[in-house]
């Protein structure tokens, strides 16, 4: 989930804004009749869970957040609706970089609700602050990581989120937007300055994964929608068992080959130990193992290409 903020409210929009909020409404508002604020939805920035929109993305957003409702946490109710975007750009700060190096970039909406006696206690919370802190829910096509380019959606890499690699920090990349769904008042942030609710759908999924990454207590799911999460969620089954096999043999040939490189070391130490890596340090540290133990005790017999040499040419398969 990534987090953004009202950046200004009690804006009084102009002759261009008030067209574009009349748009919306069913009859024709004066500027005296609207309450508007603008809102930093979400940027370009590298947040806590080691991902990051591209500014292509984030220009996409900027068209599909245009006329969505704002509500509160991400609860999807009538009652619960309070503002409607009426516009929305991407803003540079060509002064600042981001973590990954790129220029600064963030998606700011302008949104509007009418004065009222119902809208009175949350316009005078923007005004004072109490109401700031903003979610967004949308849904990306590609997720790429940002080493080596690899398609996280379609099983990934060897790379992991946070780690570095020849001093560049590994982080997801989003890109190719879909669709924007809401955006939400929230009590606490959990991200640095923008964020998301990423709801990263699979083609045949994303009507239930939407479903799920809005839902907000029960969730009521058609035949056909329970169906393909069944599948989908089989299909994760068969990839995690498949991990877990791999990962077991991983550990087992780590234990062997550091009980023969360094024999001091108990097997059951190495076994903990092999069992409490990151997989990138398992293959690591396998790999350096199995090196020395192969120089310790050579794992292919010695006398195997001299016998195979005696056993070949005339009458090879009488000799012992």
């Amino acid at each position: 989930m990534k987090e953004g903020y009202v950046l200004k409210s009690n804006q009084k929009p102009d002759k261009d804004g008030l067209g574009k909020i009349n748009r919306y409404t069913r009859r024709e508002f004066s500027a005296d009749e609207i309450y508007t604020f603008s809102v930093v939805l979400c940027d370009n920035e590298v947040d806590r869970d080691c991902e990051r929109f591209t500014t292509e993305a984030l220009e996409k957003l900027a068209v599909l957040f245009v006329g969505k409702t704002g509500i509160f946490n991400h609860s999807m109710q009538t009652q619960n609706q309070t503002a409607r975007i009426y516009d929305c750009a991407v803003e540079r700060d060509g002064e600042r970089t981001t973590e990954a190096g790129e220029p600064y970039c963030r998606l700011v909406a302008r949104a509007y609700l009418p004065k009222s006696d119902k809208n009175r206690d949350l316009i005078l919370e923007l005004d004072s602050g109490i109401k700031k802190e903003v979610s967004v829910g949308c849904a990306v096509k590609k997720i790429t990581c940002s080493i080596c380019g690899a398609d996280l959606k379609k099983g990934g890499c060897a790379h992991g989120k946070g780690k570095s690699y020849g001093g560049k920090t590994c982080c997801a990349v989003l890109s190719e937007p879909t669709d924007a769904y809401e955006w939400s008042f929230v009590a606490v942030p959990a991200q640095r300055e923008a964020g998301v609710i990423k709801n990263f759908s699979t083609e045949n999924a994303e009507e239930v994964e939407k479903t799920l990454a809005l839902a907000n207590g029960e969730v009521t799911l058609s035949v056909e929608q329970a169906h393909r999460l069944s599948k989908k969620l089989e299909a994760l089954k068969e990839q995690a068992e498949c991990g877990k096999l791999y990962r077991g043999e991983l550990e087992n040939s780590f234990v062997k080959y550091a009980g023969i490189a360094q024999p001091e070391i108990p097997a059951r130490t190495a076994a903990r130990v092999a069992a409490e890596m990151e997989l990138e340090d398992l293959k690591c540290f396998e790999k350096a193992y199995r090196k020395k133990a192969e120089e310790v005790l050579p794992l292919v017999p010695q006398l195997a290409a001299a016998r195979r040499a005696e056993t070949s040419g005339f009458n090879a398969e009488f000799k012992i």
